[in-house]
Order: C-alpha cells, then structure tokens, then sequence
C-alpha cells in the first residue's frame, strides 16, 4: 500500500510545470486581474466601461442639423439627447441656424445647443411601441399593451405638452432606449371640439384674421374666423396649428 502511495504522488510531481512556468502563470494572472480588481476598488475612471447610456450602445446615422426635428435623439459630445424644442433662425449672410434643447437621456439634465443647417448631426434610432392610452392618475399615465393586454405606468412628463390631446382609446407611441421608456407621442392628426369662440363678423378686414378658440381639452390655439362653438376642428399636435374642420 505505502509502495502504491508513493508511486501515486512521484506521478503527481511530474506534472507540475517548472517553476518558471509557474511563475509566468501566476504574472499574468495578476496582470489579467488587475484591471478588474481596480475597477472594482474605483481606481479606474468609469468611463473606462462606459456610462448606462453610452453612446457605443446606439446604431444611427449622420443628419444635418436642418433635418433635426421635436422628439429625435441625438448623439452629442459623447452622450445622448432627446430633443425637446427645435427652432430655426436666419441670420442673414451669417447663415442659417437652428436652436435645440435637449434632454440628456442618461441624467435628465437639459441643455441648450445651436447647431448649423449644414452640420452633420449623429441621429440615434430608438425602438417604437403603439400602445391604448387608457386614464391619468397624478403625473402617471397608464396604458395598455394591445395584443397582450399587459397595462404599464409612465410619467406624464414622457408626453410633454402633447399630454392635453390625450383621449380614451387613443393609440399613443413610446420610443424605447436600451429597453427603457425615454419619451411617447399622441398621433400628429388629432380631431377636438370648439368649446368656446368669438363670433365671426364678416367684412372687417379683407385678409383673413386668426382667432383664438378654447378646444374641449383646454388648450387654446388659433383658427380661422368662420370656426364657431361646437365645430370639430382636426389640430396638427406638433405645433398646435389648426388644419381643417372636420
């Protein structure tokens, strides 16, 4: 038995790898560890591996400014933004501008950018889901996933000013980033009723004059003098411009 054992174990030994081996195994252990060991004592800079919403994750493609629109995402300096507000200015021989502001997906922090008509913007391409508008309850908006019924909470906020055309059964659209809900759209065409209206007097002036009207969600925009109380008006949600009686 003893003769067995001793046997076993000079077999063992010889497998070992010469100490130099050893040594160089251990070495790059240590050297394929320390990276990680700093990261996880905070030593290394995060960015090292890159912030939730790095711009690395996004598939997009180059726009020009003039071509930016409400609602695009956009890579910007290394981080991504939803733009909230997009205006577009002349400035004579200087050339064209258009003023931004913009929504740091990541942080929520807002900031206003200025970009050229002609300059290449990194544009990100999110995923959009429909869903059924179903009630408001606080800053909550619920909704229901149509062919699953599956109903789900977001903030009010996702909608923006866009929140006051929202009515039963409307089908709304969120456009997800990395899986999260980032913002959400009413239908660009939404039909509302003239709840309030001055009178239209015929022959005051021979241009045709714009008149602010109360629709039946609250929101006064401005329509052509002949719409009176109770008409049903189609409103472009964008801008808040009337379109046509409907």
């Amino acid at each position: 038995m003893q003769t067995a054992r001793r046997r076993l174990l000079r077999a063992l030994l010889s497998l070992r790898p010469p100490p130099s081996s050893s040594s160089s195994i251990r070495t790059l252990a240590r050297g394929a560890s320390e990276p990680l060991n700093r990261a996880l004592d905070g030593s290394l800079p995060r960015a090292t591996f890159g912030a939730p919403w790095a711009a690395i994750q996004t598939r997009g493609a180059k726009v020009l400014g003039s071509d930016v629109r409400l609602g695009n995402v956009i890579q910007r300096k290394g981080r991504i933004y939803q733009v909230l507000k997009a205006q577009h200015t002349q400035h004579g021989r200087g050339g064209a501008t258009i003023q931004v502001e913009l929504r740091d997906v990541d942080n929520g922090n807002k900031v206003i950018e200025r970009f050229r008509t002609d300059e290449a913007i990194e544009r990100v391409f999110v995923e959009e889901k429909s869903f059924t508008y179903l009630y408001q309850e606080g800053d909550s908006v619920a909704l229901m996933e149509p062919s699953t019924f599956e109903q789900l909470e977001v903030p009010r906020e996702l909608f923006g000013k866009a929140a006051g055309y929202l009515i039963d059964d409307m089908t709304v659209t969120l456009q997800y980033y990395d899986g999260k809900p980032m913002s959400a759209s009413v239908p660009q065409r939404v039909t509302c009723t003239v709840v309030e209206a001055q009178p239209y007097t015929k022959g005051l002036t021979a241009a045709p004059q714009y008149k602010r009207v109360v629709l039946d969600n609250g929101l006064t925009v401005h329509v052509p003098p002949f719409v009176e109380a109770g008409d049903k008006v189609v409103i472009n949600t964008t801008d808040d411009s009337y379109m046509t009686r409907a």
